[in-house]
């Protein structure tokens, strides 16, 4: 088994991060500087904090804690080993990609950064939805189609980014559904 602590590379990976969308290994996202600073400016500053919901390897959002320290971020995900860069006192564990986050209510934005399902989106807006303020979407195009329902039944106005505005790849986007109060 792999011993190494990743979340020590965060620095490094950060340096070499470039403007322009790049693939990076163990994250679906295509990651970029441009990226990063646009998702830190949509997030509610510490003490608030946001949760990623099904943030796989923690890449992304170890990032954007490193680069933006004024950004708390916790991770959800269904196995612990799944996390590579997260801080460990950052990552939460679910029981299944069925089950909710107990505390996601606490959480004054979310991330779903290529979900799976949309009936799971649907059920933290049904159980958890009333104090969020920020909800990010980022994934593939195609897929926001099978996703737009559970947005559009929970905020009034929705915002599109350009995936050349915001450092996506352009087969990829950002939709943020925010409440009225935020």
């Amino acid at each position: 088994m792999d011993n190494h602590n990743y979340y020590n590379d965060i620095p490094q990976i950060s340096t070499r991060l470039p403007p322009s969308p790049t693939a990076f290994p163990n994250c679906c996202l295509s990651l970029s500087t441009t990226l990063i600073t646009h998702l830190s400016s949509l997030l509610p500053p510490a003490p608030n904090h946001t949760l990623s919901i099904g943030s796989g390897s923690g890449l992304l959002e170890a990032l954007i804690t490193h680069r933006h320290p004024n950004v708390s971020i916790q991770g959800v995900e269904v196995n612990s080993s799944v996390n590579l860069y997260l801080a460990e006192q950052s990552m939460n564990v679910v029981g299944g990609t069925w089950d909710l986050y107990s505390r996601a209510g606490q959480a004054r934005a979310w991330m779903f950064v290529y979900p799976r399902d949309p009936r799971l989106v649907r059920r933290y807006f049904e159980r958890y939805g009333n104090g969020v303020q920020a909800v990010l979407w980022l994934g593939p195009r195609a897929d926001w189609e099978d996703y737009e329902g559970c947005f559009r039944g929970e905020f009034g106005e929705l915002e599109f980014c350009e995936s050349v505005d915001v450092g996506l790849a352009e087969f990829e986007m950002l939709v943020v559904g925010r409440s009225f109060q935020y």
